[in-house]
């Protein structure tokens, strides 16, 4: 299959494919994560470009900021898939630490509101 020949998505379309607003789209590329062929005002997403959507929205799912994105994603292009896979474990490695301060947190909320639920209910019952 020629690149002519991949499948393309128009603006409208990607936003719908990814459920995502045409705001988000167009930062998306403002901050260069993606880069769509123009053809006069029309923008067209081919493979690189869903792909990398995909990946953007998965990386979004884990907690990852932008800027993290956008720099994984460049490295890739840079200095090819090795290097990105390295980045990417790494990349994980400090998401996973933070997920797990993030869940040590509110286990603690959710500890500390039971317990003052569980007060106010004792009071109410006396």
């Amino acid at each position: 299959m020629s690149d002519s020949d991949a499948p393309r998505l128009s603006f409208k379309e990607m936003c719908a494919r990814f459920d995502v607003t045409p705001r988000t789209l167009r930062y998306y590329e403002y901050i260069e994560l993606l880069a769509p062929e123009r053809q006069g005002r029309a923008r067209y997403y081919g493979p690189r470009e869903i792909a990398r959507m995909t990946l953007i929205l998965r990386g979004r799912r884990f907690g990852f900021q932008l800027e993290d994105i956008r720099q994984w994603l460049q490295m890739y292009e840079r200095e090819g898939t090795e290097a990105q896979m390295r980045a990417w474990i790494e990349m994980a490695d400090r998401q996973l630490d933070e997920l797990a301060e993030q869940r040590r947190q509110l286990d603690a909320a959710m500890d500390e509101l039971k317990a003052l639920r569980d007060e106010t209910a004792a009071t109410l019952a006396d």
